[in-house]
């Protein structure tokens, strides 16, 4: 996304308000709405490389889509209600539990991997409360832990303790772990794999040790879950980090990952369902209907849950191996034509369909694992150049040693498109290189960092963010986020906020 220029919000009033128009024909609705997605980037065709997951199957979405119209107006909130809701439901968490689970695995049906990450360090902190007596509850997590881990903690107030991964590796250090879990440790965190890198964590080595201290151990396979155990089926050496590790205790899995569901669909599962109570909330005192919510939601949208079903019956266990055997066709051909571009470096050993590789300013083959200050504006240069050949790879910046870098998601909608990113992503580096690098002010950034993210106002953010954008060309965002690199980490999620707050103004 490009930053807009701050926008001063006017005075509502009944007079100015915006009004619901005129009732129109249901054509024109929707050709309004097709209108309007033309400026995205496109989730289907394999050339976006985040945040959609595309398995390239005929038909595939107008079953999701069919499923999810025939329970549209069904409400998952009670299942004495509608039945049907909790025959889907049991299916699916059936078939997430013989393929990550162990016996007496038990589970429910969420929105996505933040509510099923949310719900695991409720049910963690819960359970430490009643089995422990733990107050100050604490989790352990390694420092390429998703971010919704640390939203967790925000909302259900669990102290994060965040340990140095593996500098070379990537992958969670099992003995820092270990060392940073004490009596107050609700929760210890490890990723199949971790978003950023796409490695694998040591879960065996992290789960058996929490489970030395009787401490819960979460393994996030949101992207992982639905894809590696049938990279294995597939041929393909997987370390394991399902339940059959006896320290894992619960597990969290997105069906719109390597699932190809729709947006909307994931699942977390536990040990067993005494583990499982501890997720629920339960409320009688009051004069309305009895409330028990398995999740955050009250209301729940039924028609994420039957076009999830559905999609899950329609591929199969075959369907699903295939399509790991493309993702991991698509991986192998990648990292083999990155290794041929000079400068680019993979991070990590990417085990699951994720590939983040970061690039230096000469051209020259890199020596160890110092990345110079001009490879942020690189990397930034070559996602924009990438951008206007349309491609969209994930920028992601620096991070405690950890170099910026772009990253992508694999699925088997872009198994026949990879040649063509590489033949553009060489020319697209050449590009790049002949840019001017971007370098953040110096005295902005001296004056930014003086800021108290506390008492920050909306003008003075409004100021550092304009500032930051002024004189880039439309689609570039090299310019703001070398600005935002280079701030404190309070300052820059502040800045963050205040963006995206003028983004959502009316």
């Amino acid at each position: 996304m490009t930053p807009t220029p701050w926008r001063t919000r006017s005075a509502v009033t009944a007079e100015t308000a915006s009004r619901l128009p005129e009732g129109r024909p249901a054509g024109e609705v929707l050709a309004e709405l097709r209108a309007l997605r033309e400026a995205d980037a496109p989730t289907r065709g394999g050339r976006t490389f985040a945040y959609v997951y595309d398995a390239g199957l005929e038909g595939l979405d107008e079953l999701a889509a069919a499923a999810y119209s025939a329970y549209a107006t069904v409400n998952g909130l009670d299942m004495t209600v509608f039945p049907s809701v909790a025959r889907l439901e049991n299916d699916i968490v059936r078939s997430a539990a013989a393929l990550l689970g162990a016996p007496g695995t038990q589970g429910t049906f969420t929105s996505g991997g933040t509510e099923s990450i949310l719900l695991a360090v409720k049910t963690a902190r819960d359970h430490a409360r009643a089995v422990r007596g733990v107050r100050e509850p604490r989790m352990v997590l390694p420092s390429t832990a998703h971010a919704a881990f640390h939203k967790a903690a925000a909302y259900l107030g669990v102290e994060p303790v965040v340990v140095p991964v593996d500098p070379g590796t990537y992958r969670a250090d099992a003995a820092a772990m270990e060392a940073a879990t004490d009596e107050g440790t609700v929760l210890v965190v490890a990723s199949a794999p971790s978003y950023a890198h796409g490695v694998v964590d040591p879960v065996e080595q992290i789960a058996a040790a929490a489970a030395g201290r009787d401490v819960l151990c979460h393994v996030d396979a949101c992207i992982g879950g639905w894809l590696l155990p049938y990279l294995r089926r597939a041929g393909r050496e997987v370390p394991p980090f399902e339940m059959t590790l006896p320290g894992v205790t619960s597990v969290s899995v997105d069906l719109h990952k390597y699932g190809y569901a729709d947006k909307g669909a994931s699942v977390v599962l536990y040990r067993d369902g005494e583990l499982r109570r501890h997720q629920y909330f339960a409320h009688a005192a009051w004069p309305g209907y009895p409330v028990v919510n398995p999740t955050v939601q009250g209301t729940k949208p039924a028609g994420l849950l039957a076009q999830a079903w559905a999609v899950l019956r329609h591929v199969g266990e075959d369907g699903y191996t295939e399509l790991a055997r493309q993702v991991a066709a698509a991986s192998d051909r990648l990292l083999a034509g990155l290794g041929t571009l000079g400068g680019v470096r993979v991070l990590g050993r990417p085990e699951s369909g994720l590939v983040a590789f970061t690039v230096d300013a000469e051209g020259g083959p890199h020596t160890g694992t110092a990345v110079s200050e001009g490879d942020l504006s690189l990397v930034l240069h070559l996602a924009d150049e990438m951008r206007i050949r349309g491609w969209y790879l994930q920028p992601q910046l620096g991070f405690e040693g950890m170099p910026p870098n772009l990253h992508l998601t694999l699925t088997p909608a872009t198994v026949a498109h990879v040649d063509a990113l590489l033949a553009d992503l060489g020319e697209a580096l050449t590009a790049a290189r002949a840019l001017t690098p971007v370098r953040a002010d110096p005295g902005l950034v001296r004056l930014a960092a003086g800021l108290d993210p506390e008492t920050l106002g909306p003008d003075e953010a409004a100021a550092v963010l304009a500032h930051a954008g002024t004189g880039g060309e439309e689609g570039r965002m090299a310019r703001v986020l070398v600005m935002l690199d280079a701030l404190p980490g309070p300052l820059k999620e502040r800045l963050l906020t205040e963006y995206v707050g003028s983004v959502f103004r009316i």
